[in-house]
């Protein structure tokens, strides 16, 4: 609790008070010229003064508390030191004669130790002493208990993850799914306030592998190595132009204890099961970490029912299918990491990750046609789809700190993803005869360099610049092909399907600048610029896609002010979102040949304005944050459905475009601490959408549809600790049906219930968790029509689970004071497969979370 108090008082004291008047760790008791300093000419005795610092209440060490030591005869202090990790102190070459020390720390009431005496040669050790929790600066500033579950700072939210037992076992979807202002589906989709267009980093750096599917990408995270999810909902000039929703930053654990140690999780259920290890090792100024991560799904089953009208070329074809599917899949994520301390204000950082997804799904489709309501034909496919990919992320990175608050950095990052997202289908009569072969092979590769350099610097006591430079470097290459065969024999390219390569050269130059000032009555704005120039160089077998370069100017501004205990905040910010790999292959996905999707290479990027209001205080026991939005994207990449000419009773989705999108809406969380050791939250999501674009009409003419309507979702979670170290939470989620262009998606919900319980020499725990155990299944109702066709949708998803947990740790560490690493590269720029993004860290005023 005072940990978790004085982390967040130091974040408030860093954003407002200027570097030339913040104090050391401990406090304001710090004298301003210790022994060592330049404004120390303190004359030196051989006396000694040593104890140790404690809590009160629990009677562990209080870590770099502050110690002063005053001349009694004088009042002027002489001398003073910062409490180690283990709460001892020492204080040497001391004059004999009559002091008194204070000790202080944040959180913490002061304490004063009077009438100490020292003779030539004396070795004075105090013994413990107790500090006493401050409660009044507690309640000012958190919620007693509790508020570290959740933390609202100047630009951003944080859910701390670790505080999270349920989750244990599952991976980042299941952590996601908890933090306010988010949204995140049965399949894993994740939006921002109804938006999918968002960027996700991992550590404040970006991967190819979110890139390619936000969705797959976050089931290789493990949950219990995850620290905080941050969300960025006004991200200032520092952060890249992608994202028009937001950012989402997901922070794993960290240490920089000095020894040996290694962690290990596991974890098995009926739908899935984990192990993971992680380690470290860290002697003097070097530090190192490897760890991996595996997990396999299984039993997850899926049912469809579609009923589809289309019409194409003056013939109305209805089409009525049912499908059975079951998928499996692996999921790994291995990673080596290394720092070093090059001096005191200098260091380096290098890592490299590889991630791999295997992941399998099968399928039986029947399918039934219908004209004039007569039955013209019956046939049945069985697809195997297997999507496959492998990510490597090398990182190398350089930091070098002047003074606080100054710091210049350096920071490059190669990411490379290999994908392959293939199926077979094979085909047979209405009497379950085979009659033909399908397979549709799409290979990927999508790599990029990146270099990037950032510098800060505080003017005066009350502003802060920062400015820097940023280069892209990517390619993506992408190979399909559509291929076909009789019952025996080899396949053969069909010619009527589309066929060939996709070249997509991508390069980003960005500068931004971005200016900090503080008032006197505390009042605080940030407004920033930055410019982005976009160079695309795209081709197929065809010939030049039609993507000219272009350039953006992208400004921020934002505003917070504290007034009796009522925090306000008001952002402006303008964002880029760029298509994605899967928006623009020009694949022909065709694993349901009645829903076919096709991409768009010659998409250009949507533009958006955000504004946001927020609103947060603390009454009592209960912490209440509300922010009031509004968003409008013109140019909006957007799905496109039309009949097939050529396959009677399927619909082709395509992306362009065409679409304008505003949404006005509020998020509203709560966190109520019933005791100190039991917290209730509650949070919904409220926001009106307007959509508008083009269709294609009768005749084969475009025609302009709009649609609007409400979106809620809403959810509550609560958590309680118990004696002997047991522990429990429960989570539940609903969300309604959203509004989609050309009809309504229906919305779904989500519980969890978890018990932990730790050993007592805290080096280990086992859980269990359930979901979903009194309902047999979710179903998603989908409603989409134009004036060409009409499709009802029905996804029953199976997804009750139960799991069991443990995790142990081996080996014993000693902590080592914080020190700043070198910062890595964030990439915010290009859109991905169900609208989620990867986006830029970083906290504004320079200090990257940890």
């Amino acid at each position: 609790m005072h940990k978790f108090t004085f982390f967040v008082l130091f974040s408030i004291a860093a954003s407002v008070i200027p570097a030339s008047a913040q104090f050391p760790m401990g406090g304001a008791a710090t004298p301003k010229a210790l022994p060592g300093t330049a404004g120390d000419q303190s004359p030196k005795g051989n006396s000694k003064i040593s104890g140790t610092v404690v809590d009160s209440a629990s009677a562990k060490a209080v870590e770099f508390a502050s110690i002063a030591l005053y001349n009694k005869k004088t009042g002027q202090a002489v001398d003073g030191t910062v409490a180690d990790e283990k709460g001892k102190f020492s204080l040497t070459k001391v004059l004999d004669g009559e002091y008194r020390l204070l000790f202080s720390f944040i959180g913490y009431g002061n304490k004063t130790v009077d009438n100490i005496t020292l003779t030539k040669g004396q070795d004075l050790d105090l013994g413990v002493i107790k500090l006493a929790a401050n409660v009044k600066q507690l309640e000012e500033v958190t919620v007693t208990g509790q508020a570290a579950l959740i933390e609202e700072k100047v630009d951003r939210l944080v859910y701390n993850a670790e505080k999270d037992i349920a989750a244990k076992g599952g991976d980042a979807t299941d952590i996601l799914r908890k933090v306010p202002l988010l949204t995140v589906d049965l399949d894993g989709n994740v939006s921002l306030r109804g938006s999918q267009n968002i960027r996700v980093l991992i550590n404040n750096k970006p991967s190819t592998i979110i890139a390619s599917s936000v969705a797959d990408a976050l089931k290789q995270i493990p949950a219990d190595q995850i620290k905080t999810v941050e969300v960025i909902t006004s991200p200032s000039a520092k952060y890249d132009a992608e994202g028009s929703g937001g950012i989402i930053n997901i922070i794993t654990k960290k240490n920089s204890l000095q020894g040996l140690n290694l962690n290990v999780d596991a974890g098995v259920g009926n739908r899935g099961s984990m192990l993971s290890l992680n380690g470290g090792y860290r002697k003097g100024k070097a530090g190192f970490t490897i760890g991996g991560f595996g997990r396999g799904s299984y039993n997850t089953i899926t049912k469809t029912n579609l009923e589809q009208t289309s019409i194409a070329n003056g013939i109305a074809t209805r089409t009525s299918q049912a499908g059975d599917g079951d998928s499996r899949g692996l999921f790994g994520q291995y990673n080596i990491g290394f720092d070093y301390d090059l001096a005191k204000n200098q260091s380096i950082t290098a890592g490299v990750r590889y991630g791999v997804r295997n992941m399998i799904s099968e399928q039986d489709l029947v399918t039934k046609l219908y004209t004039n309501d007569v039955n013209t034909s019956t046939s049945s496919r069985f697809v195997d789809a297997r999507n496959l990919s492998g990510t490597v992320d090398v990182n190398l990175d350089y930091l070098r700190t002047f003074k606080p608050q100054q710091e210049w950095s350096i920071s490059t990052l190669y990411s490379r993803n290999d994908l392959n997202n293939n199926f077979d289908a094979n085909l047979m009569n209405g009497g379950g005869e085979l009659t033909s072969r399908q397979r549709n092979l799409n290979k990927n590769i999508n790599q990029e360099f990146t270099f990037q350099t950032d510098y800060q610097t505080p003017i005066k006591k009350n502003q802060l610049l920062e400015f820097g430079a940023k280069g892209i470097f990517r390619e993506v290459n992408s190979d399909f092909k559509f291929l076909t065969a009789g019952r025996t024999g080899d396949f053969i390219t069909e010619t009527d399907q589309p066929s060939g390569a996709l070249t997509y050269n991508q390069n980003i130059a960005a500068g931004y600048s971005s200016y900090t000032y503080t008032t006197k009555s505390r009042y605080t704005f940030k407004g920033g610029l930055r410019y982005e120039h976009t160079f695309i160089d795209a081709s197929t077998e065809t010939g030049t896609v039609g993507v000219g370069n272009y350039g953006v100017l992208v400004p921020s501004v934002n505003a917070s002010k504290t007034i009796k205990g009522t925090t306000l905040k008001l952002g402006y910010n303008r964002r880029i979102q760029r298509p994605g790999l899967a928006q623009l292959n020009p694949n022909f996905n065709s694993a349901n040949p009645q829903n076919i999707t096709i991409g768009n290479p010659e998409l250009r990027p949507e533009l958006t304005n955000n504004f946001e209001l927020g609103v947060s205080k603390n009454i009592k026991k209960t912490y209440i944050n509300a922010t009031f939005f509004g968003r409008a994207t013109n140019n909006a990449i957007s799905q496109v459905r039309q009949p097939s000419d050529t396959l009677a009773g399927a619909i082709v989705t395509t992306f362009e475009n065409v679409g304008k999108q505003h949404a006005y809406g509020a998020n509203i969380f709560a966190n109520v601490a019933a005791t100190s050791k039991i917290s209730v939250g509650l949070f919904s999501n409220v926001f009106y959408s307007i959509m508008k674009g083009q269709a294609i009409g009768e005749g084969g003419l475009s025609e302009e549809i709009s649609n609007s309507g409400w979106n809620v979702s809403g959810g509550v979670f609560s958590q309680a600790t118990f004696k002997n170290g047991w522990g429990a939470q429960a989570f539940g989620f609903l969300q309604g049906s959203q509004v989609q262009l050309q009809g309504m998606q229906g919305g779904f919900g989500f519980y969890t219930v978890g018990v932990k319980k730790d050993f007592k020499n805290k080096k280990g725990s086992i859980g269990i968790a359930a979901e979903n155990f009194l309902s047999k299944r979710f179903n998603i109702h989908t409603e989409l029509n134009s004036s060409q066709f009409n499709q009802v949708n029905d996804i029953y998803l199976y997804n009750r689970g139960v799991r069991a947990t443990f995790t142990y740790k081996i080996g014993k560490m000693t902590m080592d004071a914080p020190k700043r690493k070198a910062k890595g590269v964030n990439n915010d720029d290009v859109k991905s497969e169900g609208g989620g993004q990867q986006q830029s860290g970083g906290t504004p005023g320079g200090s990257q979370p940890r």
